[in-house]
């Protein structure tokens, strides 16, 4: 028989009464706001920490005060439901969240003329800056990093690169200008934690042919001040990051090795799973794919996954470069 241990979860478990009736859904979208996930339907699931125990009892303390009854209790699932399924559910829901926000994000896109004069800028600014936060909303509720989050970003990233302020890096941005990998060397690579294709795909390009020796550091992404150094990559204000209908792994591409077939039929995949847009649909894309949903499955730790995609993407490499 298994034993109950520590538990890494807490439930709030709830009796809301009928009356007024905007309270059941009150209740529901507060629940929703700070990432829980039902079980039951009376019965919501969170990861066991500090803030998620302070919101649960502002909530609790909300129904008990509208005449209801809640508990909270630290809770070890031991038949029925296991961590994993739990997990699973907490993914779904995110995942969610993020196809919408991406769908949302490229209504605006599309809706942006070709032609942008940077005072018109100013008109999509409110749009803009709404996406940002919503995107930073469900980010912060996304506790075991659902697959659709690098999706969502990329296509703010593209939003950002179309309508964002013009970068103080744009200097060794310019689409014609090659850059010399001999530039570049002995660099803190900073990017975005969770990597997923496009930032897996990047690193394994900067180590094998830019900067041997560099360091990565994986951040939030949000307000990072860059220090001396430091290169960032496919986040906002990066020195490498989308740019127009181009992923980041494409921008270090056309940069630095514009002539390289091999990394430029890479592109094309890594474009594809990352902006879903179905530009070039590759007949290798769907199992790359597969290969890195694997990688994200199995390695929590952001280097973790730089080192298992390292070796899909040698492959990759040795396979388009094989005649």
């Amino acid at each position: 028989m298994k034993e109950c241990a520590d538990g890494k979860w807490l439930l709030l478990i709830h009796q809301i009464p009928p009356k007024p009736a905007y309270l059941r859904v009150k209740i529901w979208r507060r629940l929703q706001g700070l990432g829980a996930v039902a079980i039951k339907n009376t019965v919501y699931v969170a990861p066991k920490n500090d803030e998620t125990l302070e919101d649960f009892q502002w909530i609790l303390r909300e129904i008990k005060e509208a005449g209801g009854e809640a508990a909270i209790c630290v809770a070890a699932f031991i038949e029925g439901l296991s961590d994993e399924q739990v997990e699973a559910l907490f993914r779904a829901s995110r995942d969610a969240d993020y196809s919408q926000f991406a769908e949302d994000a490229r209504l605006l896109l599309e809706s942006v003329p070709n032609e942008l004069k940077d005072e018109d800028r100013a008109a999509f600014e409110p749009d803009l800056n709404r996406l940002r936060k919503r995107l930073a909303n469900i980010m912060a509720i996304d506790f075991f990093p659902a697959p659709g989050r690098s999706v969502a970003e990329a296509t703010m990233l593209q939003l950002d690169s179309r309508l964002g302020q013009i970068r103080s890096s744009k200097s060794i941005q310019t689409r014609d200008a090659h850059l010399d990998p001999s530039d570049f060397k002995d660099k803190t690579w900073v990017t975005r934690k969770g990597v997923f294709i496009d930032r897996i795909a990047c690193a394994w390009l900067i180590r094998r042919f830019i900067d041997n020796d560099g360091r990565f550091r994986f951040v939030s992404g949000k307000n990072y001040k860059p220090k001396p150094g430091n290169v960032r990559f496919d986040m906002f204000e990066g020195d490498f990051t989308h740019e127009g209908d181009l992923c980041s792994f494409e921008v270090f591409v056309e940069r630095f090795f514009p002539t390289d077939r091999a990394l430029v039929a890479i592109g094309k995949i890594v474009h594809d799973l990352d902006l879903k847009d179905g530009k070039f649909r590759k007949p290798e894309t769907a199992g790359v794919g597969s290969l890195i949903e694997g990688v994200a499955l199995t390695n929590k730790a952001d280097e973790d996954r730089l080192a298992a995609g390292t070796a899909i993407f040698d492959q990759l490499y040795a396979y388009f470069n094989r005649n």
